[in-house]
């Protein structure tokens, strides 16, 4: 028979804090945590009752490190130390010392939690990179989302398939949205060279990101910023000019920005509103037909009609129309908002249920009618 491994985890960010807590996990995770830790007072820690604050120092009672001991649960025990980074691997390295499995605190907790939604959720909730998508990603792990769930399985077990697969669908319709509540949308700008790529990501992001140069091609590479639009986490990713070269790393650039649009979420057009070129406009319009068209340098503009009615003109020099730009940009990527407390799907396995429950409801009603 295996015996199960004490466990070692880290539950406080990488970083410094007022206060690091690492918790120890397992069926002996008492015993080791009474060999390390003296507590003030005469009574061993091994006689401590649980949910008892304990203040004491580790490995040594008279020099060790001074550490806050609580006893959560049976075969659970909270050391909170000083915040340093040194303070917590100092705890980590003896505890390990004495047998216990140092691990990562987000497969801890998966294998941990009674309700693996709630315990994805916890995992997300720690990336979150905004407010908002941490509220709805709160949620779910208040319940949202297992309670859509439950209540599929209900209509399942009750003969209720059309029922399911509508709520199925509804779940669905919300997954784009919710893969994207801790992973950035990728919006990539593209356009012929100079037509002001750069300026425009330094624009949206408020401060220079990109490095800007009136010298044509001068972006080799893809140069990316992550930031957030009405809440929404956005990476902005800068490409080469789309042009024709003979120069070898002009041409690489290209061939990364072109991988790049290949797995974009959102593809901005940039045009010159000063210098428009109408054939290489749309033949890039023709290659990507579902692109946001803009219209950058409109300051320069002595005609504004120039590029017709496709094309948002803006002017990352004065601000003109940034904000419209954005908006446009988050309509594009997240055209109806959800409601408080909207049951979202949020990890790849959580699709994959949903569409497995689909496909098993579709399968039986198609064996359901071939049969009569």
């Amino acid at each position: 028979m295996t015996t199960r491994a004490t466990e070692v985890v880290l539950l406080t960010p990488a970083g410094r804090a007022a206060v690091a807590s690492v918790l120890v996990a397992g069926p002996r995770a008492d015993e080791v945590v009474g060999s390390l830790f003296h507590p003030a007072g005469a009574r061993p820690f091994i006689e401590q009752p649980h949910g008892r604050i304990l203040l004491g120092r580790w490995q040594s009672a008279a020099t060790g490190e001074e550490v806050v001991v609580c006893r959560r649960a049976p075969e659970q025990v909270e050391v909170h130390c000083h915040g340093g980074q040194a303070a917590a691997a100092a705890i980590t390295a003896s505890l390990v010392a004495r047998g216990c499995q140092e691990n990562a605190w987000q497969p801890w907790s998966e294998r941990s939690a009674d309700d693996p939604i709630k315990a994805a959720a916890r995992t997300a909730l720690a990336s979150a990179p905004t407010t908002r998508t941490a509220a709805i990603l709160c949620d779910q792990y208040h319940g949202v989302l297992r309670r859509a769930f439950d209540e599929i399985a209900g209509h399942v077990q009750t003969g209720n398939p059309s029922a399911a697969r509508q709520q199925i669908d509804e779940l669905l319709a919300w997954s784009t949205l919710g893969a994207h509540l801790v992973k950035p949308w990728r919006v990539v700008l593209a356009g012929r060279p100079n037509v002001g790529k750069s300026s425009l990501i330094n624009a949206l992001v408020g401060y220079e990101r990109a490095i800007v140069h009136s010298t044509p091609g001068t972006t080799r590479d893809v140069v990316t910023a992550t930031t957030a639009l009405d809440g929404w986490p956005i990476e902005l990713a800068d490409t080469a000019g789309l042009h024709v070269s003979t120069d070898p790393i002009e041409a690489a650039g290209m061939i990364l920005a072109n991988q790049r649009l290949a797995t974009a979420d959102l593809v901005v057009l940039v045009f010159d509103a000063s210098n428009a070129s109408h054939l290489a406009e749309q033949a890039l319009l023709e290659t990507w037909p579902q692109a946001l068209a803009v219209a950058n340098k409109c300051d320069l503009a002595e005609d504004r009609t120039a590029h017709g009615c496709m094309a948002l003109y803006v002017s990352a020099k004065t601000g003109e129309n940034i904000e419209t730009l954005a908006r446009n940009i988050v309509a594009r990527l997240v055209p109806l908002s959800p409601p408080n407390r909207q049951p979202m799907p949020f990890t790849a396995d959580q699709v994959a249920w949903l569409q497995a429950m689909r496909n098993d409801l579709d399968a039986a009603v198609t064996t359901w009618r071939l049969s009569r």
